[in-house]
């Protein structure tokens, strides 16, 4: 395949599906960090094993992907994230799940360990040894000029939230350097994974990250239908779609309006909660549950539209095409909105292609990648759908990409309750060992899922790859030289998971 022309690779895995993972040593992987610092590819994932470090390579057109294994002989590898920024995180994540070192890293900082477990490095060896020593306490990034001064947020903040620490360093009231300590919501989901039947890890993995539920389900899906060469019936690609789009108009909607919230703007607030509360009221009404949780396994879905249910899709489309126009012409002409989320935040477009950002923080910086589209997946590619894009990177072009993507899963909601094929609901998975990789677009960005299963077609490894992990440190970069008092504002029009980058 083009896109690891040139680069060294030593074999093959056989049962990898449906893209292929080749192993490599020294020089492969040091080839494919070539490739990642020229931009000739952008990094879709990077997770540890036991004793190896696996990496996903997508090219730019997002047609094409791969995985390169590196085998460690000592328990290091060369590290990615010395020449390409994008790989710091994982390799501390790495390093504090599995004990794996990167050579000549840039940060050695724990990244998920806090010290308070029993034991080090849970993931990497079968029997790992107890915690012997207190862990140092967490060294923040020291930042140098006249006039600084720092201000601690969080972890614990006002209101229903999930906890996270912001480090700001400011001059006054402008931020100088903004740095993140996440790690408070990890759950060991990867942990729990070892071993677990392909029903109980459905339901972990669709709880990775609560608001994206049926995102995970549907990469966690279709990482296990790969690995054992099997497809759903086209009745349930299209139940999962329509799930998928039910989600994203609902998280959408409440983005839109609790952006606006950040800057006073309540009306908006309340008004796109509206919407919002109608769409999860659907959900519930045509899958019993108002996330959806549990209605996608591999093979299929566990639940089908009851008899009813289509005229009430009909019903809500028409509700929502008829209110959500005049919430769109409210917050374009109101001037003191427009104040606050034009120019502020904005994610430049190099650092968008450098990161890999997905969703709306990457299309709204020029980057026009939807999974959906590229490498694609059923039934999207029988469906007409626009992906928007924009140039700015600003606040309000993150809204407006969230607009515009309402407007989209309006349309394709249409179009797949209008071309529901009759059939099965799931279709037999016969257990065997085998490699998948899954991807699946969910309403903030792309979700990678890689399962390893046994002979008996039990869980041996998963590693599930949030859209968060590549755009929480764009928020870093983001919130340079604007007030504290944006942070807000821009923190939310991200709206990265603290749960889905926790693991």
């Amino acid at each position: 395949m083009a896109l690891l022309d040139g680069i060294p690779t030593r074999s093959k895995v056989a049962k990898h599906r449906p893209w292929p993972r080749f192993t490599v040593e020294d020089d492969g992987w040091r080839s494919a960090i070539d490739r990642l610092v020229d931009g000739r590819a952008t990094l879709f994932g990077l997770w540890g094993d036991t004793s190896a470090v696996h990496m996903a390579l997508i090219d730019n057109s997002g047609r094409e992907i791969a995985v390169l294994t590196y085998e460690t002989q000592d328990g290091s590898f060369p590290s990615v994230g010395q020449r390409h920024p994008p790989a710091i995180r994982p390799e501390r994540a790495i390093a504090s799940l599995f004990g794996l070192t990167p050579i000549d890293a840039p940060d050695v900082r724990p990244w998920l360990d806090f010290g308070v477990w029993d034991r080090r490095h849970p993931l990497g060896k079968r029997t790992p040894g107890k915690r012997t020593t207190k862990s140092e306490p967490y060294s923040f990034l020291p930042a140098e000029g006249e006039g600084l001064h720092q201000i601690p947020v969080g972890p614990v903040h006002a209101g229903t939230i999930e906890p996270g620490h912001f480090r700001f360093t400011a001059n006054g009231e402008h931020v100088v350097r903004l740095e993140q300590r996440l790690g408070y919501t990890h759950k060991g989901v990867e942990w729990l994974m070892r071993g677990a039947t392909l029903e109980k890890a459905a339901r972990l993995a669709c709880r990775t990250s609560g608001d994206s539920a049926v995102a995970y389900g549907i990469a966690f899906a279709q990482a296990v239908e790969a690995a054992l060469g099997m497809t759903a019936p086209p009745r349930a690609l299209y139940l999962r779609a329509l799930m998928a789009e039910l989600e994203r108009l609902a998280h959408h909607l409440g983005d839109i309006g609790a952006i606006c919230n950040d800057a006073s703007f309540a009306m908006m607030h309340a008004q796109c909660g509206i919407l919002r509360e109608r769409t999860l009221r659907v959900a519930d009404a045509c899958f019993g549950h108002r996330l959806m949780m549990d209605m996608i396994a591999p093979g299929g879905v566990t639940r089908d539209l009851a008899g009813g249910d289509i005229q009430v899709l009909k019903d809500f489309l028409a509700e929502i095409r008829g209110a959500f126009p005049r919430l769109v012409e409210l917050y374009d002409k109101t001037a003191s909105i427009q104040d606050r989320t034009v120019t502020a935040g904005v994610v430049k477009s190099a650092l968008a292609r450098q990161f890999g950002a997905g969703g709306y923080v990457g299309r709204a910086a020029g980057r026009a990648f939807d999974c959906r589209k590229t490498p694609g997946y059923a039934p999207y590619d029988a469906l007409s759908f626009e992906m928007p894009v924009l140039e700015a990177g600003d606040v309000d072009a993150r809204i407006w990409i969230r607009i515009r993507e309402v407007e989209q899963s309006l349309s394709l909601i249409e179009q797949i309750v209008a071309r529901m094929p009759a059939g099965a609901l799931s279709a037999p998975v016969k257990a065997k060992a085998g490699e998948g990789l899954g991807v699946a677009e969910a309403f903030r960005g792309d979700v990678l899922i890689w399962v390893r299963l046994d002979d008996d077609g039990l869980i041996e490894r998963c590693h599930l790859r949030d859209a968060s992990w590549f755009q929480w440190p764009l928020l870093e970069a983001a919130i340079e030289g604007n007030i504290v008092a944006d942070f807000p504002l821009c923190n939310k029009s991200f709206n990265c998971s603290y749960s889905g980058h926790d693991l």
